[in-house]
């Protein structure tokens, strides 16, 4: 329960009991902030405290000693525009302390690699995000709609939108067959057809809608199969 309880005390700490004014406050001022020790103080005392066992204070210690380093190297080294990735790698070093602590009281191990079907999932789950946008897009690549007219109408795109939209649809697809919910696909092909409407009606092009058509067939076609295929 080790694991368990530290990330709860973790969530906690992180996100409920951290106002965004005291983050603001440490970006500004960094290890000068008051709050990045108040912060530091908070998880080590919720870590004794879901713990609670006076044996194991050494833990609570340590989470409060590594949380301030990795988050004071946070706010070191990011800056405006790679505060998202730091947020992700301030979030997975924490939860990598965490796990390595459970590790060291035998409560995480490997053993579940050893499972065929877990493995099996894990392989199918990998092949439908990037490796399935690829062939995907390979297959597309000699047919990609150039516009025809002037009066053609553009739209702004968020950049590789469409590939992340493709990687999750295929991996609900694949949680749909996998649980035995295959209505939940038809939900899925029935919410992607009504949001591209609209934006293929406003392009109107002929050529853009069987491109998007033959995409969004692949990519659900090929979920479905592995999907089946794990089954």
């Amino acid at each position: 329960m080790i694991f368990t309880k530290l990330i709860l005390a973790h969530l906690l700490g992180d996100f409920i009991l951290q106002p965004n004014s005291w983050v603001s406050q440490k970006e500004k001022n960094k290890l000068r902030s008051q709050y990045l020790y108040f912060h530091v103080f908070i998880h080590t005392i919720l870590s004794f405290i879901f713990l609670w066992k006076l044996e194991l204070w050494w833990i609570s210690f340590f989470i409060g000693i590594t949380h301030f380093i990795i988050d004071a190297s946070k706010l070191t080294f990011q800056n405006i525009k790679t505060k998202r990735k730091w947020f992700f790698i301030d979030q997975l070093l924490h939860i990598i302390v965490i796990a390595g602590i459970s590790y060291c009281y035998k409560e995480f191990n490997f053993s579940f690699l050893n499972n065929r079907d877990f493995v099996q999932v894990l392989v199918a789950i990998v092949f439908l995000t990037i490796p399935t946008s690829i062939i995907i897009k390979l297959l597309l690549s000699s047919w990609i709609p150039v516009p025809e007219t002037q009066n053609t109408v553009h739209t702004e795109s968020l950049t590789n939108a469409g590939k992340y939209i493709g990687i999750l649809e295929r991996l609900l697809v694949f949680t749909f067959i996998v649980v035995n919910h295959w209505e939940g696909v038809g939900f899925m092909v029935a919410a992607k057809s009504v949001f591209r409407f609209s934006d293929l009606a406003q392009a109107r092009q002929r050529k853009l809608t069987e491109y998007v058509l033959i995409g969004t067939l692949l990519s659900f076609g090929i979920a479905v199969l592995i999907g089946i295929l794990i089954k």
